[in-house]
């Protein structure tokens, strides 16, 4: 397989992508996120190769996002759970997901909705200036090297 890689670039997106860049990689993430834990119900929840989702699983472990646990020993087999680490990249799913919902959903309006589990009202993904506390738009957001 074709590795893209990111060499020479000091950017931290670019970095995150080395992780969690490749296809399906995010769908993964999503689905271990709803409570999918083992191989075959990613299988059974993705169109994907069973190489392909051993690579990305292998690849998510070694980063930490996920931990691989066993719950059998006759035959091994083992468990996928997202880490404190992998559950910190929620909200770049609801940002994608509310992108997605804002410019690629049809009339039947958005597939699933993201619910506090606590009180079942809506969460978004936001910006917030750390320093004044106030709602940021996207337009006014900039960046600069450090």
């Amino acid at each position: 397989m074709l590795r893209r890689t990111y060499d020479g670039q000091t950017c931290s997106i670019a970095r995150t992508l080395e992780v969690v860049g490749e296809r399906w990689t995010l769908l993964i993430v999503r689905d271990a996120a709803r409570g999918v834990t083992r191989f075959d119900g990613f299988l059974d929840s993705l169109p994907i190769a069973r190489n392909v989702l051993s690579d990305r699983l292998g690849t998510l472990v070694r980063h930490g996002v996920l931990e691989r646990v066993r719950y059998q020993d006759r035959p091994p087999r083992h468990e996928y759970r997202l880490t404190a680490k992998g559950r910190e990249l929620m909200p770049v799913l609801l940002a994608l997901m509310e992108w997605g919902d804002r410019h690629l959903n049809d009339e039947s309006g958005p597939p699933v909705v993201a619910e506090h589990a606590g009180c079942g009202g809506a969460v978004d993904v936001r910006l917030t200036c750390r320093e004044c506390q106030g709602s940021v738009a996207p337009a006014e957001v900039v960046t600069r090297e450090v």
